[in-house]
């Protein structure tokens, strides 16, 4: 799953910045989901250690009676622009000195291999696979991590358009194991009616890449 609309009046990158919290909308989509997830047999719930990440699996946890785990494989990508504003026209892109980290889309040069999220990220759902066998688990992580390690299992390239993506807020992207091989991939969006129109998947970009300033980011 990816956590909910994050509160962010700056529109800034946060990354892996501690202090960005859930904002009053992105509870409600986490509730949202628990609702929908709360007939499941969900076993175990684990969820990357920032707060988002945490904040948006509490009320999942709760519903199963379970206790949260976290998985820092879990956590969003490094990104050299973290901490700053970053959209098409505006913010860092503009500064001449940040155009060095964006030589090579495919690696990628500004943040965090997608080949090391790919590693991590399986690890992680390797882990829950075990804690939950012949159950359901959930996890809780961020767009990036998410597409990427689908984008491995479909096999599919890494390097992409990130406005392509397929993973908006609280979404669930699910794998399917027999034993321990994935045999299918699915995806849905319990909180669909509650992510603003401009951040559902395929949505125009908007100036400063934050429309309104709340959830800009993964």
């Amino acid at each position: 799953m990816r956590h909910g609309e994050v509160e962010n009046p700056d529109g800034v990158l946060y990354g892996r910045l501690p202090g960005y919290h859930l904002s009053a909308l992105g509870r409600q989509m986490a509730e949202r989901v628990a609702e929908h997830l709360a007939s499941r047999d969900v076993t175990h719930v684990v969820a990357s250690p920032l707060e988002r990440a945490q904040e948006t699996a509490t009320p999942i946890a709760k519903a199963h009676g379970l206790d949260l785990d976290t998985d820092a494989r879990l956590i969003e990508a490094e990104n050299v622009f973290q901490g700053k504003t970053f959209g098409v026209g505006d913010g860092a892109l503009r500064k001449p000195g940040n155009w060095k980290h964006l030589v090579n889309p495919f690696r990628p040069s500004w943040g965090e291999p997608y080949v090391d999220q790919v590693v991590r990220m399986m690890g992680a759902l390797n882990a829950a696979k075990d804690r939950a066998r012949g159950h359901e688990a959930v996890l809780v992580s961020h767009q990036l991590p998410i597409w990427i390690v689908r984008s491995y299992v479909e096999k599919r390239r890494l390097w992409h358009d990130p406005r392509k993506r397929q993973c908006t807020l609280a979404s669930l992207t699910s794998f399917t194991f027999r034993g321990d091989r994935i045999v299918s991939v699915g995806y849905s969006e319990p909180a669909r009616d509650l992510v603003p129109a401009h951040l559902l998947a395929g949505a125009k970009p908007v100036k400063g890449g934050q429309g309104g300033g709340k959830a800009f980011g993964a």
